[in-house]
């Protein structure tokens, strides 16, 4: 990680009531002390895309080059952009097994949002007390709850 950059960590989730169906996601910033929460909904989407974006909305509201650590409790969005994504990049956004790319959209958003940061990507388990990945769960679910009293 590059010193003059701010550090800064990331706390990721996204969920949905069905999938696809209605659904959020949710972010915390921390940066020296403070924290910053954001979270949003979609009518109709699904659980992967509400990871993606939970990703993709912290790292857009960072306002200078930063050392991120962005912690997410989805596998998908971990590996998708460390592991799979130059592959898919090379290939023409087409997977393994030769089939376009699911979520390119996102996939190519983010990979373009991340150029000017040093990011590390760390997986946590959900669902496992997390206090920062519980928090996110917790806005995801009352982003969700809001929406359906509407």
């Amino acid at each position: 990680m590059t010193k003059e950059n701010k550090n800064v960590d990331i706390f990721t989730d996204g969920g949905c009531r069905g999938n696809p169906g209605p659904g959020a996601w949710a972010c915390v910033l921390k940066y020296n002390g403070t924290s910053k929460e954001l979270s949003g909904f979609e009518e109709e989407t699904t659980n992967n895309r509400m990871e993606l974006r939970a990703a993709i909305e912290g790292v857009k509201a960072l306002k200078s080059p930063c050392n991120v650590r962005l912690f997410t409790d989805s596998q998908y969005l971990r590996k998708g952009i460390t592991e799979w994504i130059d592959n898919w990049i090379a290939k023409g956004w087409k997977n393994s097994k030769k089939k376009d790319v699911k979520n390119r959209d996102l996939w190519e958003e983010l990979h373009k949002l991340i150029q000017g940061h040093e990011v590390s990507w760390h997986w946590v388990k959900g669902h496992a007390g997390h206090e920062e990945n519980e928090r996110c769960d917790e806005l995801v679910n009352l982003v969700m709850d809001r929406e359906e009293m509407l």
